[in-house]
């Protein structure tokens, strides 16, 4: 399972598609899986760089956004740990890697 404390790294062959105006695209060729994701999904994904946590990353989005709900580190945390389980990122370390 994917916690906040851990640091998520991009798995190297997924494609990001930027060519729509307010959406965006994954791709993971290895399952065949497309995921679409809205700008603030875009922006937590450009967050993602191996060094931050996923805590870090909830935390880059609240100084971001003024008006961020208060739900921001449960949001980033299920976004998060959603793309890990389909595999487009993995994790570069954490307490139990």
């Amino acid at each position: 399972m994917f916690e906040l404390s851990d640091v998520p790294a991009i798995d190297p062959l997924v494609v990001l598609n930027e060519e729509f105006e307010d959406w965006t695209i994954l791709f993971h060729p290895l399952t065949g899986e497309a995921v679409g994701l809205d700008p603030v999904g875009v922006l937590t994904w450009k967050l993602i760089d191996g060094k931050r946590s996923a805590e870090e990353i909830a935390a880059s989005l609240k100084a971001r956004f003024e008006d961020a709900p208060v739900s921001v580190d449960k949001d980033t945390l299920e976004f998060l740990q959603n793309l890990f389980r389909r595999l487009f990122v993995i994790v570069a370390s954490g307490p139990d890697v």
